[in-house]
């Protein structure tokens, strides 16, 4: 400082930097916590927003009441009541036929005849040998009494009179054994007669005039015989309608050759035990045919009867969840959370099926949810959808 200075001019001189620089300090930190405060907003709301993204957006629907099952369909295939095929018990040649597919037989009727030469021949040896067996009885059976008679008199031995009755006995059973063989033949011979079991229709034909005919292990069929005058339908009814399935019930038979028309039937017997492998009771319907309209074989849709067993609901099947522990819905509670309920599926629609146990008809379920959808997980429901009832039908 200069002699004659005045220091008051010294610390003005000197507060004006110090001033300066405080106020680009306070804008440099302003700055600073500008930038901050910025960079923690906008994260703050990227992290919101990527927990809003996070969330499902799921579209809801309504399940549609369906009225009680009075009636459910289920495809069955008609077969005949009594079903044989016929194969011959003799071997020959096909002498003659009787009989041609389509024919309708009575029980007893002659189908066809066999030509068995080597029978004839064996048969008619037979009866000689049971001649010559029958002519040595009587012969050991004269000296069997004559001996009786000497050994009064002592004029044979005990010996001798043994010997004679025992070859009586001996011969009788030659007898014996010739009359079976005989027998055996002459049934042999009478199966060259090929007759009709029961009553019913020939369905096939497998042989013709002249064919070798074998009775052991290469025999083949020679008809197929059907009765038809009443015929079987088997239906496999799912396992929630299996208790009210029982005997008397009333059936409806709808074929597609018989437009418009309907043929009544009733419920004959059932397995009386559920099927593991499909989860149904095999059910058998029998259907009076005695106009021979009907034939074995056909497609049928069985309309069966049952008793009504409450309301149920039906849901598309893109609403349905196939989990390990059994089929599943997901509903949606409150303000977004996911309720998996279980349910009881009944009949098949196609596009839709019917729901018979698990849900009241309040809830919103989840149409198509995504496989990772569970129990307590939040969702945003789309509000285009949630209003819309009954989307299946």
């Amino acid at each position: 400082m200069t002699v004659g200075s005045d220091p008051r001019e010294s610390q003005s001189s000197l507060a004006g930097p110090i001033v300066g620089g405080l106020v680009v300090l306070v804008a440099a930190l302003g700055l600073a916590f500008y930038g901050i405060s910025t960079r923690a907003r906008a994260l703050a709301e990227v992290t919101k927003e990527t927990r809003e993204l996070a969330i499902p957006t799921v579209a809801v629907i309504h399940a549609e009441r369906g009225a009680p099952p009075q009636e459910i369909v289920l495809p069955g295939t008609m077969q005949a009541f009594t079903d044989a095929p016929i194969y011959a018990r003799t071997n020959g040649y096909l002498k003659r036929r009787l009989v041609d597919i389509g024919s309708h037989v009575k029980a007893g009727q002659l189908l066809a005849e066999i030509d068995t030469p080597e029978i004839d021949q064996q048969l008619q040896q037979a009866r000689a040998d049971l001649e010559t067996a029958q002519a040595n009885l009587r012969l050991a059976q004269t000296t069997a009494i004559r001996y009786r008679d000497l050994i009064k008199s002592e004029s044979v031995s005990q010996q001798d009179l043994d010997n004679a009755n025992g070859n009586f006995e001996a011969r009788r059973a030659a007898v014996a054994s010739a009359d079976a063989n005989v027998r055996r033949l002459e049934q042999l011979h009478a199966f060259r007669k090929i007759e009709a079991p029961f009553d019913g229709v020939i369905t096939a034909r497998n042989t013709d005039v002249g064919a070798l005919i074998d009775s052991g292990s290469n025999a083949r069929e020679l008809f197929h015989i059907a009765a038809v005058s009443r015929l079987r339908v088997f239906v496999n009814v799912p396992e929630a309608y299996s208790r009210a399935t029982q005997s008397a019930v009333t059936a409806e038979l709808t074929l597609a050759e018989f437009p418009g028309r309907t043929f009544t039937g009733t419920v004959a017997r059932t397995s009386k035990s559920i099927d593991v492998a499909s989860r149904t009771l095999l059910t058998e319907v029998d259907v009076d045919n005695k106009g021979g309209e009907l034939l074995p074989g056909s497609y049928a849709e069985v309309h069966l009867k049952l008793p009504g067993a409450g309301s149920t609901f039906r849901l598309p099947v893109n609403a349905l969840m196939f989990r390990a522990e059994g089929m599943r819905v997901a509903a949606v509670e409150g303000a977004g959370t996911i309720r998996l309920v279980p349910i009881t599926v009944g009949r098949d629609f196609g596009n839709s099926v019917e729901i018979i146990a698990g849900l009241t008809g309040a809830e919103r379920i989840v149409e198509n949810p995504p496989d990772s959808l569970g129990d307590g997980q939040t969702v945003r429901v789309a509000t285009s959808q949630a209003a819309s009832p009954g989307a299946a039908k």
